[in-house]
């Protein structure tokens, strides 16, 4: 009996012919394409929240207000002999990693997306910037290094980024967890609907599933053949998933390169990002195998 069992143990339960096979097929399509996307976005908040942590709060802007002279190369050269006082004494200062001093052509670069190209900005009285590099762990206090730079330059301000800026981490770190709970629910979902036509399917088949008992098939064999239809399902609906998510992925990417002023820019997907997103495939065929198998296992100890 065992060996007519063994010659047979392919054929036993028809569960390729299952109507949920569809329905799970495109059920964990949706899903892994909805997972695909988010974890993109996820992926690419995190590489945002890193870029800025260590370009951004990692530096400061001196501003050099243009003189109020009426004469306007005088204002000029009074402008300009300030900055170098400020630029001097930000060298001095032992946290200072690096101090650059913003030429005209690459100043004219930063304000010409805000008065636009019919404006002549070489007219214009024009703010000196300086760009401040700190070491990494710097601690600087900013309310002596103002007033530092008041005594030296009084046409310098200080702007260390911090204030500003730490709000829209805070945003951008709501936005990652709520990315983080819709992978989640995505996954419960779809772990759900594997359940509950797992379980469907082994009503169906109860009758051919008793017949296996008498002939010797323990509950871990039949749970390792819906573990394997649910596998191949599992797969075939990542890959499409993910086939469907690249091309989204790209066109998001797109509409966020469009907007102006560089922050989105900070956002990139690294090769490991791309590399876990194409893995999800897989990761999909090992939820759906793990669900099903324990779901029949559960299923048959209750029913038997």
């Amino acid at each position: 009996m065992m060996w007519k069992f063994n010659s047979l143990r392919h054929r036993e339960l028809p569960l390729s012919k299952d109507s949920s096979n569809l329905f799970l097929k495109i059920m964990i399509s949706i899903s892994v394409f909805l997972f695909a996307v988010t974890l993109a976005g996820v992926l690419s908040i995190n590489s945002m929240l890193i870029n800025w942590n260590s370009s951004i709060l990692g530096s400061l802007t001196v501003q050099i207000i243009p003189s109020s002279n009426p004469d306007k190369q005088k204002a000029k050269d009074e402008t300009i002999l300030q900055e170098e006082r400020a630029v001097n004494m930000l060298k001095a200062m032992p946290e200072a990693l690096k101090v650059t001093s913003l030429n005209d052509e690459q100043l004219q670069k930063l304000l010409r997306p805000w008065l636009g190209d019919d404006v002549e900005i070489e007219d214009l009285p024009m703010p000196r910037l300086i760009d401040v590099r700190l070491k990494p762990g710097a601690e600087i206090n900013f309310k002596v290094l103002a007033e530092k730079l008041a005594n030296i330059a009084p046409l310098a301000s200080l702007d260390n980024h911090k204030l500003w800026l730490n709000k829209l981490i805070n945003f951008a770190a709501g936005l990652k967890m709520l990315a983080l709970s819709v992978l989640l629910l995505v996954i419960c979902v779809t772990s759900g609907a594997i359940f509950y036509t797992t379980q469907t399917s082994l009503g169906l088949h109860r009758d051919v599933i008793e017949i296996l008992h008498l002939m010797g098939a323990k509950d871990t064999y039949i749970a390792q053949q819906y573990a394997a239809r649910t596998a191949v399902l599992g797969l075939i609906g990542g890959v499409i998933g993910v086939v469907l998510a690249i091309p989204a992925i790209f066109l998001i990417a797109h509409l966020a390169g469009q907007i102006e002023g560089g922050i989105i820019n900070e956002a990139r997907l690294s090769f490991k990002a791309w590399a876990m997103i194409l893995s999800l495939p897989l990761f999909s065929a090992l939820v759906a195998t793990q669900t099903a198998y324990y779901t029949v296992k559960r299923t048959l100890e209750r029913m038997m």
